[in-house]
């Protein structure tokens, strides 16, 4: 393409109102781009601790399961391991205090809940700014456009000349914005809708799983989550 009907001209010929609009869409490519990564990366390693909760049941003890599940602090199931182990122990172990007034099965189940919730907080953080760029960009774009084609309408009317030479390099440059306006927001949208999957997805499996803790240490046993009579699978509680 003739650098003359390129992004380049754009830059070069454009007022400070196309440059601020094409600086704000190269921002916000550039943040989408980054929280696309970075989501994905933590939605790549959610699934993989998904995958060894599952061996956390098949340990002889508590202690071995947690070794299962892996150290990093990040690792929600082993959070969620952690926060129901504390959760049972301080209801047992103090007295004369509101939470008395709770069964244990109550006490466990409200631990648990805010440890989920403050995952689900932290994984749809940064979705925000996919879900933005995704529904402003196209318009950013467009408002670049109609100002430049005001602009070559204007130059057109000022010089009295409407031959094509006069009005495709300007107006093609005008749709230029309109493209990039779409070029960052088609990705943000799709990034948008896969993390969304993505963290659906960590969150039923953790679900699940805290389902089962909660089983386990409230009756010492995980209960199975088929359609069969309910059983059990003992799990000693190691520390």
């Amino acid at each position: 393409m003739d650098s003359q009907f390129g992004i380049g001209s754009v830059w070069s010929q454009g007022d400070l109102v196309i440059k601020v609009v094409a600086v704000i869409l190269i921002v916000m490519s550039i943040a989408s781009w980054m929280v696309i990564i970075i989501k994905a990366i933590d939605v790549i390693k959610f699934k993989r601790f998904a995958r060894n909760a599952e061996d956390f049941w098949h340990s002889e003890d508590f202690g071995t399961g947690l070794a299962k599940l892996g150290e990093s602090a990040a690792n929600p199931f082993r959070e969620l391991a952690l926060e129901g182990r504390e959760a049972t122990a301080h209801h047992s172990n103090t007295k004369a205090h509101l939470h008395d007034s709770l069964d244990v099965s109550d006490w466990i189940t409200r631990a648990l809940r805010n440890t989920i919730d403050e995952f689900t907080a932290r994984a749809q953080s940064g979705l925000a700014i996919l879900a933005s760029v995704g529904s402003t960009a196209p318009f950013i774009g467009l408002f670049g456009t109609v100002w430049g084609i005001y602009h070559a309408l204007v130059a057109i009317g000022t010089s009295g000349q409407s031959s094509i030479d006069k009005v495709a390099g300007p107006i093609g440059e005008a749709l230029i914005m309109t493209a990039l306006g779409l070029a960052v927001a088609i990705p943000a949208v799709l990034g948008y809708n896969t993390l969304v999957r993505g963290n659906k997805s960590v969150l039923l499996k953790l679900n699940s799983f805290a389902h089962d803790l909660h089983a386990y240490f409230v009756t010492g046993a995980r209960v199975s989550s088929d359609n069969t009579p309910a059983t059990v699978h003992p799990l000693r509680k190691g520390r």
